[in-house]
């Protein structure tokens, strides 16, 4: 996993690999498999122990003591332990630890970042990994030695989870490695990174600024008129060990365009929208869609950010873009947004190497072709 001096960027598969066989990576419980290797990360799995606390909290020093330190009532964080080896059920509202199989032994120049996996972010699940002794989540620190730790609260749904299951990926990087503007520029003209519809966006209506910034689609679909979803306040349990298996009114209320072009984001409203560009990831590249905060309220837009190598790319370019699928709540206030506002940012980061597989069907990605698509729990209509 060590980079040679002057080398920097994010591990593609092939380095993951390498890394798991050296023992920087590993799992004592049950052996990594090779279908947790992503092009540019790797899927982190729920151990068998789940704890249900009062709270949220940063460690000081170990997680698991943390949570066991009596606090000025008595107890300490946890409330109950269950155990998930086989199935079990998390709350929705209700905050959990669960140990994660992997641990890490990190050299002392690489670093990680932990996001969810689109899924986990589709279904409203807050997921977020912490280490021992670090003031922050879903960063893991150069040179980290020890366990792993999912924060997960659901807030849509009571959801049904397994040991093994994965909610959250991780990446892992060497030096600085996000493309500046320059590059994101001359990128953006070789490999066409962002479609207006079947369009290559120009240029000129190229908006950069430490990244590239995208908009939200609410002219909808074409024959539907949806241009969203909204999760239902009260439904059943979803399990996501299911694929293409509950049928999508029982949780979710499909948004209807309108003539203005508009939508009013209640306050802790849960919604589906999507981009209304298209993003083409190359293999030579990683990308990142971070959160959008307006100042008047906090509007969070995206809580699965990582877009894998050939995302909407493809292998040899054959994909002319894929929607960016935006997960949306509004804290404070009601919001309104419009059709074409800009409301998330993308950027880009170097891979180490350019990665031996990339994203879409021949390795199981879920999501290459989608348009306002819901979790794959859900079945296709």
């Amino acid at each position: 996993m060590k980079a040679g001096k002057g080398q920097c960027g994010v591990l593609s598969a092939q380095m993951l690999r390498r890394s798991i066989a050296k023992g920087h990576i590993s799992s004592k419980e049950t052996p990594i498999d090779d279908g947790q290797i992503q092009p540019a990360s790797i899927d982190l799995r729920l151990g068998g122990t789940a704890y249900r606390l009062v709270s949220s909290f940063l460690p000081d020093g170990g997680v698991l003591e943390r949570i066991n330190t009596p606090d000025v009532y008595g107890g300490g964080l946890v409330m109950y332990e269950t155990d998930i080896t086989n199935g079990g059920i998390l709350e929705k509202g209700h905050v959990y630890l669960i140990p994660l199989m992997e641990e890490l032994d990190l050299p002392g120049g690489v670093r990680a970042r932990a996001n969810p996996k689109s899924t986990t972010g589709r279904l409203d699940i807050f997921a977020r990994v912490l280490t021992d002794a670090s003031p922050r989540f879903d960063d893991v620190a150069a040179g980290y030695r020890g366990r792993l730790f999912l924060e997960v609260m659901p807030r849509s749904f009571t959801i049904k989870v397994k040991a093994g299951l994965s909610l959250v990926q991780m990446r892992f990087m060497e030096g600085e490695c996000t493309l500046p503007d320059s590059r994101l520029r001359a990128l953006h003209r070789s490999s066409r990174l962002l479609y207006d519809g079947d369009a290559h966006l120009s240029a000129d209506a190229l908006k950069v600024s430490k990244g590239l910034f995208m908009s939200v689609d609410l002219s909808g679909d074409e024959n539907s008129g949806i241009i969203g979803y909204k999760s239902k306040r009260n439904s059943h349990v979803v399990d996501l060990s299911k694929k293409n298996h509950y049928n999508i009114p029982d949780f979710w209320d499909p948004i209807q365009r309108n003539s203005k072009g508009t939508l009013i984001l209640e306050p802790e409203e849960f919604y589906i929208l999507s981009s209304k560009e298209r993003i083409r990831v190359p293999p030579r590249y990683a990308a990142e869609m971070v959160a959008y905060e307006a100042g008047s309220g906090e509007l969070r837009t995206h809580y699965a950010g990582f877009f894998d190598p050939g995302f909407g790319f493809g292998h040899k370019g054959e994909v002319k873009g894929t929607k960016a699928v935006l997960e949306v709540r509004a804290h404070d206030v009601p919001f309104m947004i419009s059709d074409g506002q800009t409301f998330c940012k993308l950027f880009f980061e170097d891979p180490r190497q350019v990665p031996e597989k990339v994203y879409g069907p021949k390795i199981g990605s879920s999501y290459q072709y989608q348009g306002i698509t819901l979790s794959k729990q859900f079945r296709n209509v």
